[in-house]
C-alpha cells in the first residue's frame, strides 16, 4: 500500500509542476494562463483515452502500481477541473462572457474528443 500512496505522491508532483509549467509559458505567451489550463487537461484527456484504452484492452502492459502512477498522480496533478473553473468565474467577473461560454465548450467537446482518440489510439 505504501507504494501505492508514494505513487501518486511522486506522479502528482510531476503533473502538478509540468501544469505550472506550461501556464507559466502560456501567460508568457499568449498573456492569459486560459489556453495553458486548456492544453493541460486536453492532453490529459487523451492520455486517460489511452491508459483506459490499454486498462480494458491489454491489463498486462501496465502494472497496478505504474496505473495509480499515471492515471491519479500524473494526470491527478497535471489536469484542474478548480483551476478551469476560477478562470471561467474569473472571465464572467470581468464582462467577457462569450470567451468563458466558449471556453467551456471548446474545453468539453474537445476534452471528449481527445479521451476518444486516446481510447482508438490504444487499440492500435
Amino acid at each position: 500500500m505504501f507504494y501505492k500512496f508514494l505513487s501518486v505522491f511522486i506522479g502528482g508532483g510531476i503533473g502538478a509542476m509540468l501544469r505550472f509549467a506550461v501556464s507559466v509559458l502560456s501567460k508568457k505567451y499568449f498573456m492569459t494562463p486560459i489556453f495553458g489550463t486548456f492544453f493541460v487537461n486536453i492532453f490529459g484527456c487523451l492520455l486517460i483515452g489511452i491508459i483506459f484504452g490499454y486498462v480494458l484492452n491489454k491489463t498486462e502492459m501496465l502494472s497496478e502500481i505504474l496505473k495509480i502512477f499515471i492515471v491519479v498522480g500524473f494526470l491527478g496533478g497535471l489536469t484542474t477541473f478548480s483551476t478551469f473553473n476560477l478562470e471561467m468565474f474569473e472571465l464572467i467577473k470581468s464582462g467577457k462572457v462569450t470567451t468563458s461560454l466558449l471556453y467551456m465548450f471548446l474545453s468539453i467537446v474537445f476534452g471528449l474528443l481527445f479521451t476518444y482518440f486516446g481510447y482508438l489510439i490504444s487499440k492500435v
